[in-house]
């Protein structure tokens, strides 16, 4: 599994899903004014609407990949984007009105000093918001590791990851000493040229769908082809999946 990759290959997997959340998820978490922070950038889905919201000059941006890193600069021009770990913020306490963090906390080795860490950047009364896909709420990856499964039992699943359901965000947030916790959830519909279209990123190796499917032999890989393209009905026209994205905020 990696998130090492070219910015153009994220956005072809992960990524307009994250270009559809990101002012959704912006509006969830209530966020009226700057400066703002984006915890776990990627290419800078979330960094780009907060910029177009506060100004660029209002919104920081960290994240561990370096070519993230370099996107997100390219793509948000006059924002503060540099390499860092959400576990280890280069912010002063009390930096910003705000730390979001969209589709990250679920990879975090360190969850509960990323928490405390998004509580230490944000003044008193900002806000900290976290989402996640809800487990078996993201159609894409669910529907690949049911076509794995049918060839591997002990093929893992995403809705085992952490932090994919709601009553683990908020034990989370409270752990962290955030107070007037909230949560809510985001429907997604990502729509497909073709079947093509959808299962060409899995080969970047992206996230842990794409590390497995990397790992496998050809022969093996070609068999959970086919058999997610029968799983979704062998389309022949553009299509779309459905995800469902649950969220947490809390005030300092």
């Amino acid at each position: 599994m990696t998130f090492a990759v070219a910015a153009d290959a994220y956005d072809r997997y992960i990524g307009r899903y994250s270009r559809e959340l990101a002012p959704r998820f912006l509006d969830f978490a209530g966020v009226q004014a700057g400066p703002v922070l984006d915890v776990g950038c990627g290419p800078g889905g979330l960094t780009a609407v907060m910029a177009q919201r506060f100004g660029a000059v209002k919104v920081a941006a960290v994240d561990l990949s370096e070519s993230f890193v370099a996107a997100c600069r390219t793509r948000v021009p006059g924002a503060y984007v540099r390499l860092a770990s959400a576990e280890a913020l280069p912010f002063a306490d009390g930096t910003f009105e705000a730390a979001l963090s969209q589709l990250v906390l679920t990879f975090v080795k360190e969850p509960d000093r990323m928490a405390a860490e998004l509580r230490r950047v944000v003044r008193p009364g900002g806000v900290a918001a976290a989402c996640t896909f809800q487990a078996e709420g993201f159609a894409l990856v669910r529907t690949f590791w049911e076509a794995a499964r049918r060839f591997d039992p002990n093929a893992p699943d995403d809705a085992r990851l952490p932090f994919r359901r709601m009553p683990e965000l908020v034990a989370l947030w409270e752990r962290a000493g955030l107070r007037d916790v909230t949560t809510g959830h985001i429907d997604l519909e990502e729509r497909y040229a073709d079947f093509d279209d959808l299962w060409a990123p899995f080969a970047f190796g992206i996230g842990p769908a794409g590390g497995y499917l990397v790992a496998q032999r050809e022969e093996r890989r070609a068999a959970i082809r086919e058999a997610y393209r029968e799983l979704l009905g062998a389309p022949t026209a553009p299509f779309s999946l459905p995800a469902r994205v649950i969220a947490v905020r809390g005030r300092v």
